[in-house]
């Protein structure tokens, strides 16, 4: 027994070890930026200014100045983008999900050119969300734009649209978008699970006639649910950090700024280094929570089974 503990024992310090350089690389990378960038919330930092900084306080977040509140937690603009951040991630990864979980069920059938139609599928998530946002805000554009022109030829609409300038059209665009360029990863993640499921349960289903659908909701479902819970997750996570496909298709509109296009605005355009770093930390505060509460509630579990 006491053998058994000592390999345990030597077991874990060796993975201490191997991991402690990456732990170091993270925390210079990563860790650091983000204690500066708390730190740099809590003050009145500005970016032509920085040496003259001062300590202020939760000013950023909420303050009482002659009898008026200010700060970001008063800030209109700023619960704007945090509706428009939820709005988006809500549609575009449920969308996202359905038609994920679709493309995955038809690449895990057997079928000739399956190899090439899964690489052809992963085409839209290969090409950069710049590219893919100008490419779409060109072929959506109100005059010369090659969407507005099929719609028309089949009668659909009677005259162009804004489709990214328009506030009616603008938030369903940028997820249509994003639908678009992130269905292939969640499908991909969805067919890693259905590759990992038992085939002879299946082929008992089939034998005792059992109807697919059926199979679909009672074995299928809850066997890939980790897999589809932590896809989820992880375009959820991805999906509140929103930016470049807001910024280029609908550049600084206030119908569809995120949380992060608003502290790029505050930090860049307005030179708020205070300001837009105390909206940074409060989007890092809104993934953390909604990240626990997805694990909890989704029952994800992050380590493996014990041998």
């Amino acid at each position: 027994m006491s053998g058994n503990s000592a390999l345990k024992r030597s077991r874990v310090r060796s993975a201490w070890l191997f991991l402690a350089p990456m732990l170091v690389v993270l925390a210079m990378v990563a860790g650091w930026p983000l204690l500066r960038t708390i730190y740099f919330g809590f003050t009145d930092a500005n970016l032509a200014d920085l040496g003259a900084m001062k300590f202020i306080g939760w000013d950023n977040y909420l303050a009482r100045y002659d009898g008026e509140w200010s700060g970001l937690l008063v800030d209109l603009l700023w619960w704007r983008s945090v509706s428009n951040t939820l709005w988006f991630t809500l549609f575009s990864v449920t969308i996202e999900t359905i038609l994920g979980f679709v493309v995955a069920l038809v690449l895990n059938a057997e079928f000739p050119g399956r190899g090439f139609v899964r690489a052809a599928v992963l085409v839209p998530w290969a090409i950069p969300t710049i590219v893919s946002a100008k490419m779409w805000g060109w072929m959506l554009h109100d005059q010369f734009g090659v969407i507005n022109d099929m719609l028309m030829r089949v009668g659909l609409i009677h005259a162009p649209i804004a489709w990214a300038a328009n506030s009616e059209t603008a938030m369903w665009t940028v997820v249509m978008v994003d639908v678009w360029k992130t269905t292939p990863f969640m499908a991909l993640l969805i067919l890693a699970g259905l590759q990992m499921l038992p085939g002879d349960i299946y082929e008992a289903a089939r034998i005792d006639g059992i109807n697919p659908v059926k199979v679909f909701f009672r074995v299928t479902l809850p066997l890939v649910r980790p897999a589809l819970m932590v896809a989820i997750i992880f375009r959820a996570l991805d999906a509140m950090r929103i930016f470049d496909l807001i910024y280029v298709l609908t550049s600084n509109s206030r119908d569809t700024a995120s949380m992060s296009v608003y502290a790029r605005q505050q930090l860049v355009d307005f030179q708020e280094v205070g300001i837009g770093s105390a909206a940074s930390t409060l989007l890092f505060l809104v993934i953390g929570i909604v990240t626990v509460l997805a694990i909890t509630l989704g029952k994800v579990r992050l380590t493996a089974e014990p041998a």
